[in-house]
């Protein structure tokens, strides 16, 4: 799976061949989530709440970059890293 960002520890990943809304992965220290790219949320998984909390502020920071990377994977394209939240 495709990093395509990692920032205070937390590692953002997409799969290039899932289905269903836009979302990507988040994960931080063994714990992980799903993150829907529009509009910004929890799909489903266990992150601390701060780190679930940075995970949802750099997602909208950086929604149309994540929509772009989605569409990429879906035409078997590599993803684009996207800027960490500093």
């Amino acid at each position: 799976m495709p990093e395509i960002s990692r920032f205070f520890g937390i590692v953002i990943q997409m799969y290039f061949d899932e289905h269903g809304p836009a979302h990507f992965h988040a994960s931080y220290a063994g714990k992980w989530a799903r993150i829907i790219v529009h509009p910004v949320g929890l799909l489903s998984g266990d992150l601390p709440p701060r780190v679930l909390a940075l995970t949802v502020e750099w997602a909208k920071i950086h929604e149309a970059e994540l929509l772009e990377n989605w569409q990429r994977l879906r035409s078997n394209l590599p993803a684009l890293p996207i800027s960490p939240l500093e």
